[in-house]
């Protein structure tokens, strides 16, 4: 595949909610960071952690809101490895029918069809607005942050 069916296939993959064939669009050892989310930057650096983040062989996330990508731009570099994706998924609240977007840039590296490194730069703020988690966000933020070791 292509670095932009890869995405593609990644993001339709997500709004689908097609858990368990996300992680095998990444390569065994990768590097996935969310720069931007306010729960703190956690990379993900392998297949099975990936497997995890996406409930694969963890919790699953329930599904309170529903959305599809759209909007989406790709972006060729002069790294044929690299691409830009600009886009937004657009869904509703589930129990309200309120609708909502998030926009989105995901900068991957993508390598023998496989993505091997990504900067998922996501609006979650809006997304934790549209799936009702706000108090468990602002809880999050008030507690003390940990004490960095000594060295």
């Amino acid at each position: 595949m292509t670095p932009e069916e890869v995405f593609l296939k990644l993001v339709h993959g997500v709004a689908d909610r097609d858990f368990a064939v996300l992680p095998g669009l990444y390569a065994e050892q990768t590097d996935v960071r969310h720069p931007m989310n306010p729960y703190g930057d956690h990379p993900l650096l392998s297949r099975a952690a990936l497997a995890e983040h996406f409930g694969v062989t963890g919790p699953r996330v329930s599904e309170v809101v529903r959305f599809q990508p759209a909007n989406i731009r790709v972006h060729q570099t002069a790294d044929p490895e690299v691409i830009v994706a600009e886009f937004e998924y657009a869904g509703t609240v589930l129990a309200t029918g309120e609708p909502f977007t998030v926009p989105a840039i995901f900068v991957l590296r993508i390598r023998d069809g496989l993505i091997v490194e990504s900067r998922d730069y996501i609006d979650h703020l809006a997304m934790i607005r549209a799936r009702g988690q706000v108090d468990q966000l602002i809880t999050h933020l008030r507690e003390p942050s940990p004490t960095p070791a000594a060295s």
